[in-house]
């Protein structure tokens, strides 16, 4: 048993906790591409994942897959089928431990995915944009455990 890692969904109903895992990957297939609103979902095998707190809602997106998500959020946080669990690596609190290793349903990569890293970067911040930035309140929750978050909604853990 390895070090666990938790994660969970963007408000905190859903968490999860993993010690086992195996083969982080970015799937390019065109339903990972929607699940995620993205151009590929990043996934690792779980061998011991548990949730815990609440359970993702599934949605059936094959004759074979299931897909979890929070159903007060949205944010995507699992994928199963007959070989097992995965859960959304971005979802973990500390992702950087969970870098992909392999890239896998190619013939759906988007055609401008290799060139992604090429692309100009904007390094100058407005005034206009900085002020907005610093008037930004977060309810996302914070990427570790805690027992109750936020102060009195519908998430709290009983005391």
């Amino acid at each position: 048993m390895g070090k666990i890692l938790t994660g969970g969904c963007q408000c905190g109903a859903v968490r999860f906790a993993v010690s086992e895992f195996a083969r982080p990957s970015i799937c390019h297939c065109r339903m990972c591409q929607k699940a995620y609103g993205s151009f590929f979902g990043a996934l690792v095998e779980v061998k011991d994942g548990c949730f815990t707190r609440g359970e993702p809602k599934w949605f059936a997106s094959s004759n074979v897959a299931r897909r979890g998500f929070c159903e007060k959020c949205g944010t995507p946080l699992a994928y199963e089928t007959e070989f097992g669990l995965e859960f959304s690596i971005g979802a973990f609190d500390d992702p950087t431990k969970i870098a992909p290793v392999i890239q896998v349903n190619l013939s759906d990569k988007l055609e401008f995915y290799d060139n992604l890293s090429s692309l100009p970067i904007k390094h100058e911040v407005s005034e206009e944009w900085q002020n907005f930035l610093t008037s930004v309140y977060s309810n996302q929750h914070p990427d570790y455990e805690i027992k109750i978050w936020p102060k009195g909604s519908d998430y709290d853990e009983p005391s």
